[in-house]
């Protein structure tokens, strides 16, 4: 679950309940289509009680199971946001963890798409979760090649085949991926909105590699990284980012 789809547009949202139903409407948000379950037929919500801090997600054939993730989680792949887009919302929507299990009724396999619609049904019914989005000024990073211009391998083959972007710690690794997409990584990386200024289109196979911080590492820092390995480099600015607004949520009750 932890795999991104394509990032909202930067507009306001429409949001209303009707029949306890979250519904938003939005041209970065997708819609139902076909005969594709609006929610799903059978959830079970648990408090987990273990302590432990992992967590995980995994999609079968019209199934979800989740274990150990906070509100925030659940909400932050729902409604394919950041943290730092996420306002608002009780104490415990970070701190309370949970466990689900939940199926839609059928044996279809559930894309991305579809499990960011079920789930916001199942926040809203379960949760009694209310949001709503709007559109803020804030601080964010602009992405730009610096002067000596970029040191990116362009993709080449057929145009073929899918991309791929692998994040961990002090490392991003790609394959046929734009740099809208690079943007989108560093902005978990840095905690804050990460813009696309490159002015660079095509796709690109890329490494980087730089030293988290407060880590004990020779590596650089992600600032001389970007410059050194992608001829790349992140300005301050200012920019319109969409937010996720929670006016309400509740613990739920088990079952």
């Amino acid at each position: 679950m932890d795999e991104r789809c394509g990032r909202p547009e930067p507009a306001r949202a429409l949001v209303r309940t009707i029949a306890g139903i979250l519904i938003i409407t939005t041209c970065g948000l997708p819609c139902a289509s076909g005969q594709s379950a609006r929610e799903f037929e059978v959830a079970s919500v648990k408090l987990n009680h273990s302590g432990d801090l992992s967590s995980g997600e995994h999609t079968g054939r019209g199934r979800l199971t989740v274990t150990n993730d906070t509100l925030k989680q659940l909400i932050r792949f729902a409604f394919d946001v950041w943290d730092f887009q996420i306002e608002g919302g009780p104490r415990w929507l970070d701190a309370d963890r949970f466990d689900i299990v939940a199926t839609t009724g059928s044996s279809d396999v559930i894309t991305n798409q579809q499990l960011r619609r079920l789930l916001q049904a199942l926040l809203a019914d379960r949760f009694q979760l209310k949001a709503h989005r709007e559109t803020k000024e804030m601080t964010v990073y602009s992405l730009v090649v610096t002067k000596n211009g970029p040191k990116l391998t362009e993709h080449t083959g057929d145009g073929g085949g899918d991309s791929s972007t692998n994040a961990s710690m002090g490392n991003i690794r790609a394959t046929r991926a734009t740099m809208a997409t690079l943007a989108d990584s560093l902005s978990g990386v840095m905690g804050r909105p990460v813009i696309d200024n490159t002015r660079l289109r095509g796709t690109f196979d890329y490494k980087l590699v730089w030293a988290p911080e407060q880590a004990d590492s020779t590596a650089p820092s992600i600032f001389t990284a970007l410059q050194e390995q992608l001829g790349l480099r992140l300005e301050s600015a200012k920019g319109p980012i969409e937010m996720l607004l929670i006016d309400g949520a509740e613990k739920p009750s088990e079952n």
